[in-house]
């Protein structure tokens, strides 16, 4: 199988079962994911937060059975039409088990902690990572579950809370190619393309992370960008349609780019503490690899300032709130309060 190869996919809503699964492999030149008339499985998450919630109801929404489990029971409850569980325990039937946490201490102590997944887990069952986590956790864990019998692929996202719940979000997926075949049905009914990595799962995270360092980056170069505007006394509405409808016309520009433009940093797509997290992550990788980033470098040090301030519940976009109050600005009086 090639490292790296992306794999069109069209997903299809069925109301009341998914009859769908993947080859052992699927080779290079294949252009959609597989699927034969193999039963239904038994699907399990882990964690409700913003992107695990919109996973679980579309699953239930795609007709599988689906057993969620959140240490919020209020979190577990309100998951409409899933069954939810009190401990890892009510998943041990389960075939597949995706897990929707914050970083690699959560993900590790739910995964190999005391009555961890790895310990309720049934035999080729396969767990399901769209974590955002260090490649060094993901590599570890997919050892242990290989030893225990089970499966592990790393399936991390790219996308907000919004997008998960259009499907209209990216996974890249890695891991052995048997249980990449058995997620990927799956996987295909939350999102609207999958990129496989390959075998290494640490692949999909190191991915994820190098994704995330291009979108901070990018987010900073247009905060500091319109704060020169405003002070140059262009407008920051027509130096916005400037660029976005010329040569910077990607999503991150565009999406982004609108919140810095109206500074609507709450409800948060991706908080500060947890893009800071990110930064730190791949620099760590960076390090390891002796590959310097220092714009990278910059733009972590940017988090940690909005930190300071107190900011670590807001958007990410939000650096570029830091540029225009660095450069003096005000914020725009028409704009609803940003706390």
């Amino acid at each position: 199988m090639r490292a790296y190869m992306s794999v069109r996919f069209v997903y299809e809503r069925q109301e009341n079962q998914v009859n769908q699964s993947a080859q052992s492999t699927v080779s290079p030149s294949q252009t959609d994911v597989p699927r034969t008339g193999s039963p239904c499985p038994r699907v399990g998450l882990v964690g409700l937060g913003h992107m695990g919630s919109a996973f679980a109801q579309n699953l239930v929404s795609c007709g599988y059975q689906t057993v969620v489990f959140d240490r919020n029971a209020t979190k577990r409850d309100a998951c409409a039409g899933a069954q939810p569980v009190d401990s890892l325990a009510g998943l041990s039937q389960c075939d597949i088990i995706f897990s929707s946490l914050p970083n690699d201490a959560a993900l590790s102590s739910m995964t190999e902690g005391h009555s961890g997944l790895i310990t309720v887990m049934k035999k080729g069952a396969v767990h399901v990572s769209t974590s955002t986590v260090s490649p060094t956790i993901a590599r570890h864990l997919a050892g242990l579950h290989q030893s225990s019998g089970q499966g592990y692929v790393a399936s991390p996202v790219l996308g907000n809370p919004d997008l998960a719940k259009a499907r209209k979000v990216f996974f890249m997926v890695a891991g052995p190619a048997d249980h990449v075949a058995s997620a990927v049905p799956v996987i295909q009914n939350l999102g609207q393309h999958i990129f496989l990595m390959g075998d290494d799962p640490g692949h999909a995270n190191l991915m994820k992370l190098a994704a995330n360092v291009m979108i901070a980056t990018t987010l900073e170069s247009m905060g500091e960008t319109l704060a020169l505007l405003r002070k140059g006394g262009i407008s920051a509405e027509l130096g916005f349609d400037v660029l976005t409808n010329s040569l910077f016309d990607s999503k991150v520009h565009k999406a982004y780019g609108g919140k810095i433009l109206y500074e609507r940093y709450r409800p948060a797509g991706m908080v500060v503490a947890l893009a800071l997290k990110d930064m730190r992550l791949a620099l760590t990788e960076a390090e390891h690899a002796t590959t310097p980033m220092p714009f990278a470098s910059l733009v972590r040090d940017r988090m940690v300032a909005m930190m300071a301030r107190g900011w670590e519940t807001l958007d990410w976009s939000a650096l570029g709130l830091l540029a225009s109050r660095d450069a003096g600005l005000p914020s725009d009086p028409g704009l609803s309060d940003l706390f």
